[in-house]
């Protein structure tokens, strides 16, 4: 076994919750749960077009948040989601740590890192139906990871519903 190479100092952490990859099966307990769907239309050109707009950020930007990325989607990705509420700027360093790209299913699922203010996962997929309809599936676990998001518990996850919405609207319209 040859030595593990030079570690990367400006690379963050692990994601900050041990149940990586739990929204692709019982989400864990202990955190707040969401599962949403929405339609997004109909037809394989629906479908391809929603999984490319995935895998490039699109549903995040579309939603209002800056994403500071070193390209679309893969395995492994760290990227910064950044939402600005009036003069504040929230910053939340997230890494991909699944990427699903097979027949009429197409998605990711990235992981909270440290100084996010958030413990947790969340995925996206699209699902193309066997009646020939598309579906954009948002699934999350999430806790507060920080002071500040424990004491800001209710406005938090009205924040945290907004962007979802936000995020289930992005493809539709």
């Amino acid at each position: 076994m040859s030595p593990p190479g030079p570690v990367d100092p400006t690379r963050p952490a692990g994601p900050t919750y041990p149940e990586v990859g739990g929204t692709g099966g019982p989400l864990p307990p202990g955190y707040h749960h969401l599962h949403r769907s929405v339609p997004v239309g109909s037809g394989a050109d629906t479908f391809r077009r929603a999984a490319s707009d995935l895998f490039t950020w699109q549903v995040q930007r579309r939603a209002g948040l800056v994403v500071e990325a070193d390209g679309p989607v893969r395995l492994g990705r760290d990227a910064a989601l950044i939402l600005a509420l009036g003069p504040f700027r929230l910053r939340a360093p997230v890494r991909v740590v699944a990427v699903t790209d097979e027949p009429g299913r197409a998605g990711f699922a990235y992981g909270t890192l440290p100084g996010h203010p958030e413990r947790g996962e969340e995925s996206f997929l699209v699902e193309h139906e066997p009646d020939d309809s598309v579906h954009l599936v948002i699934t999350a676990f999430s806790r507060p990871a920080t002071l500040l998001a424990r004491l800001g518990g209710p406005v938090a996850r009205r924040i945290q519903t907004m962007i979802t919405e936000r995020y289930l609207r992005a493809l539709t319209g």
